[in-house]
């Protein structure tokens, strides 16, 4: 207990410092901004803002963009709840009971339910992060190459039984993202391969310029399709913002659900918000003694949801800050913030780097706290921004992308491949690919590669050493376990209804 304060106490002399506090303001400020603009999620905000971050100390560029990704779960509510656009994917089961609510002269409560759940559930999670990190880096240090890899394995496979939509799609987008991510110089022989004689492919393809690609672009060419008058929309007062006593009475097991929910779910590869959200609204409304009330302006149905999204967005961080694991693809963004910013991420970074680990987990309740105080009287604003026609907004977005990306390396190859990506992941949006497989894909690929030849190389070419060493083989059951749990034909259906309400 002692030694928690004392890493708290050196977390919150980092956090509070004047500049970090900047960056973490600035971070949620552009977390609820790109949360309330439907259309750019935080994993494009991201992407786009990696090369911003290299001039950054690591303290500052990541505490800058944990704030992005916890305060979009923030703004995604507010449009959800006022004008039934959910801003964040997140956010979409928020709208059914929200805007209700909105429409019913209730848009206040509901909006300060959503505030103060998120709050709730943010302090919980920073607290479990704060107390689950320490042991599993110890954990973490048993891990050989062999350990290594058969977790990497199990992380793609927990992707593929978590991604929506078909499975075949989702295991194709994971190949695929590990097929791009051998792209390179091979390490061990210092040949190039798949470079096809560019000699810009010998580093391998840029992971700016994928992720800006595929999540960035392909968002903009989505969101051109659609006519500008879909945008119009009710727009609710907002007077009275206190909750009433029945409100709280209702809304408070509501929010406790939620943030356990979620901060298990946020844990889990290939989880984060989105399964957070429609699974702790899917629980309310089974446990309800009357699920009718649902979609109709129940409190909870806004409560339960926004704790969740909110704990699993912070809980997330524990696989990739002991393990140096992303369990989704906005902490793969961030394992890219720390490799541009020379980080190995993993368990050494709370033993080498104390002031980055525990200065981010202090900035997350810092942030947290920072959302709730600006949130609620900014809503204002938030509403005058969705008057702002796209077409006005995504040339500026384009061409800060372009910049971006070009200033990575000073080279227009660049912006060219970056292009491509945007055609790439504008063809998976048509074809129902989810790209987040790819991206973590992409991510783990160059990792589980090293892992497995370190691995066999230690063994003198032996492969059952995966199965013969305790840790490795419990994890490859694990993973196995899962891909059969998923080709059965009841569990599939299952899951398909489980994101058939998106």
């Amino acid at each position: 207990m002692e030694q928690l304060i004392a890493n708290l106490s050196l977390g919150f002399s980092v956090a509070l410092t004047l500049n970090n506090l900047m960056y973490c303001l600035i971070g949620c400020l552009l977390g609820t901004l790109i949360g309330v603009l439907p259309g750019i999620g935080p994993v494009a905000t991201i992407a786009m803002l990696l090369p911003a971050t290299f001039t950054l100390p690591p303290e500052s560029s990541l505490i800058m963009l944990a704030g992005i990704y916890y305060g979009a779960q923030y703004g995604g509510s507010t449009t959800a709840i006022l004008i039934n656009i959910p801003g964040e994917s997140s956010s979409v089961v928020t709208a059914l009971d929200g805007y209700q609510m909105a429409r019913q002269g209730r848009a206040g409560p509901a909006l300060a339910t959503a505030a103060l759940g998120s709050f709730f559930a943010g302090t919980v999670a920073t607290i479990l992060l704060a107390v689950a990190s320490p042991p599993l880096a110890q954990l973490a240090f048993k891990f050989g190459s062999a350990e290594y890899f058969s977790l990497m394995t199990l992380g793609l496979i927990a992707a593929v039984v978590l991604a929506h939509g078909s499975v075949v799609k989702a295991v194709a987008m994971i190949i695929l993202g590990l097929l791009l991510g051998l792209v390179g110089t091979d390490v061990n022989s210092g040949m190039a391969r798949f470079s096809f004689g560019v000699p810009e492919l010998s580093d391998g393809i840029g992971f700016v310029a994928v992720a800006m690609g595929v999540f960035g672009l392909a968002e903009i060419m989505k969101n051109l399709e659609q006519n500008e008058e879909e945008r119009e929309v009710f727009l609710a007062k907002v007077t009275n913002l206190w909750p009433s006593k029945q409100d709280f009475k209702d809304a408070t097991p509501a929010v406790l659900r939620g943030t356990a929910l979620g901060s298990l779910l946020g844990i889990l590869p290939g989880g984060g918000a989105v399964l957070a959200s429609f699974a702790a609204y899917t629980l309310e409304k089974k446990i309800a003694k009357d699920p009718s009330k649902f979609g109709k302006g129940d409190i909870r149905g806004v409560a339960s949801p926004e704790s969740a999204n909110n704990a699993a967005a912070q809980t997330s961080f524990i696989p990739l800050l002991t393990l140096g694991i992303p369990p989704n693809p906005v902490m793969a963004l961030m394992v890219g913030a720390m490799i541009i910013q020379g980080i190995q991420p993993g368990p050494q970074v709370m033993t080498e780097r104390p002031q980055l680990f525990w200065g981010m987990i202090a900035s997350m309740w810092i942030g947290n706290l920072m959302l709730v105080v600006l949130n609620l009287p900014l809503i204002g604003i938030w509403i005058k921004l969705l008057t702002v026609p796209y077409r006005l907004l995504y040339p500026a977005i384009l061409v800060f992308c372009a910049i971006g990306v070009y200033s990575l390396s000073n080279a227009s190859f660049d912006v060219v491949i970056t292009a491509a990506f945007g055609f790439l992941g504008y063809l998976f949006v048509k074809l129902e690919c989810e790209p987040a497989p790819l991206l973590l894909g992409f991510i783990l690929g160059p990792m589980m590669e090293e892992n497995l030849r370190r691995a066999m190389l230690l063994s003198r070419g032996d492969a059952t050493t995966f199965f013969t060493r305790p840790l490795s083989a419990t994890l490859l059951a694990i993973a196995l376990l899962l891909l059969i749990v998923i080709l059965l034909p009841a569990i599939r259906k299952k899951r398909e209804q489980a994101f058939q309400e998106e």
